[in-house]
């Protein structure tokens, strides 16, 4: 039996101790302690570091919510990189085109002894260096379909980029919109508790000059009790609004920051064109669709480059060099050797047969742009669905607002007379509290859909990949 050696023993203890780190958890019931290196808690403080605080006592526009989204939405740089990789993807296919030289320099040393009918000794030294070059002369094409389908895959990356930023942008104004929701809910409740704790103030009083009874009171300190309970909720509600904006743009969503209420300000300019106008426009400008546009000629240059490969290809080589030696045998004076060898070379290379792989390659190469195809043509159907769906959704929310509107009108003068009359005693408390609960309603009713031709509009916009515009003060 052969003894282990100090080399194996040693790869065996570090092996183990390798696999150890390796091997799952002991058992299903009970977290494994993982122990994280130095290096991974110091990037995990960079990342913690690198997020962008606003300040707290600007009220920013969604202009400038857009600005930050763009810039600190890690989205945005995800689809950057993508962009710059085939970038340099299309600059790899360029460089086919040209000659490709390599330098190639070494030295050997040989000392050797060769006893036959007598001792012989030689030395020998070697110095060569040599420049290498190889050009593709002719291909039928390959490179060009190489350098056809980077380039398509660049600009379907570039594509993709934009419609990044185009999702970024109407994800800020959806965030944003919703945050303003809720500030309206907020204020709408703040004014139903203000005018519970009125009607409660002339309860109390009615009761104490004998004119109301205590179960008015106690329901009139219920309505203003349900109040300050509507606005904790909604208050819970903004924070996560504002929790949710605060990620969108990629910042610290702790820092509290403030935002431009335009729920209040003129509505901008209803959309007045034709739904076929919007939905060919669409058609004309989305990224995401060009996008696919330009992954279906990536598709065609694919299929290009797979055919070319059923012709020869041509190509020219060549050696240039410089080499020194130097020797002796039996120890004798060293004798020195220079000499410039070269060679140039005409390769013709054509695969004559390959068991199918070519076909197949092409089959698969033809059946990826049938895919690509199929996949363009769902996405036409899906947007032309999608223009139409927001165009319906926007004609619905300005005519919800518009009756909103009509029911906050009738609902404040509701209250108001049933007020009047329940001071003058020809209505009684029940009446009030019904006008009451009906007029927080419409309060909360005519705040969403005053959001909601706001969000309508935002959607509008993103679906026909035009500008989004806010309501401006």
């Amino acid at each position: 039996m052969k003894t282990p050696s100090a080399v194996s023993l040693a790869l065996t203890l570090f092996a183990t101790v390798a696999a150890r780190g390796q091997q799952p958890p002991p058992s299903p019931e009970k977290p494994v302690a993982v122990s994280l290196g130095h290096d991974t808690q110091i990037a995990l403080g960079h990342i913690a570091e690198s997020r962008l605080v606003l300040e707290q006592s600007h009220s920013y526009t969604l202009s400038e919510l857009v600005d930050i989204a763009e810039r600190d939405n890690p989205e945005t740089r995800v689809a950057w990189e993508r962009a710059k990789q085939k970038a340099a993807d299309a600059g790899i296919a360029r460089s086919a085109l040209f000659p490709t030289v390599a330098a190639l320099a070494s030295a050997s040393y040989n000392q050797y002894s060769l006893f036959v009918t007598r001792f012989y000794h030689e030395d020998l030294a070697t110095f060569p260096a040599t420049l290498r070059l190889n050009y593709t002369v002719f291909d039928f094409g390959a490179r060009n379909a190489e350098i056809d389908q980077a380039k398509a895959n660049l600009l379907a990356a570039d594509l993709t980029f934009n419609d990044t930023h185009r999702k970024v942008v109407f994800e800020v104004a959806d965030a944003y919109y919703r945050l303003l929701d809720a500030m309206s809910q907020e204020e709408a409740a703040q004014a139903t508790l203000t005018d519970a704790q009125t009607v409660q103030q002339a309860v109390e009083a009615r009761l104490a000059n004998g004119l109301a009874t205590l179960p008015d009171v106690l329901e009139a300190r219920a309505e203003t009790a349900q109040a300050r309970y509507e606005i904790a909720s909604i208050r819970g509600l903004e924070d996560i609004a504002h929790g949710v904006l605060a990620n969108v743009l990629g910042v610290d969503p702790s820092g509290p920051f403030g935002v431009e209420d335009v729920s209040t300000a003129p509505l901008p300019a209803t959309v007045e064109e034709p739904v076929q106008t919007i939905i060919s426009r669409a058609l004309s400008q989305r990224p995401d669709l060009l996008a696919e546009v330009a992954r279906l000629r990536s598709a065609d240059a694919e299929i290009r480059g797979v055919r070319s490969a059923y012709y020869p290809a041509f190509s020219f080589s060549g050696e240039w060099g410089h080499r020194n030696s130097y020797g002796s045998q039996n120890f004798n004076p060293v004798m020195a050797s220079h000499v410039y060898p070269y060679s140039a070379q005409l390769n013709l290379s054509w695969t004559v047969f390959d068991g199918g792989a070519r076909r197949n390659e092409l089959v698969r190469a033809e059946a990826q742009r049938g895919e690509d195809k199929a996949h363009l043509a769902t996405s036409r159907d899906q947007i032309e669905n999608e223009i139409w769906t927001a165009y319906s959704n926007l004609k619905t929310a300005r005519e919800r607002r518009a009756a909103a509107d009509a029911l906050l009108q009738a609902a404040e003068q509701s209250y108001s007379a049933a007020t009047r009359s329940f001071q003058a005693g020809v209505r009684t408390f029940i009446d009030v509290t019904t006008a009451q609960r009906d007029l927080a309603r419409a309060r909360t009713t005519e705040a969403a859909a005053r959001i909601e031709v706001l969000i309508a509009l935002a959607d509008l916009a993103f679906r026909a990949a035009d500008p989004i515009s806010a309501a401006q003060h």
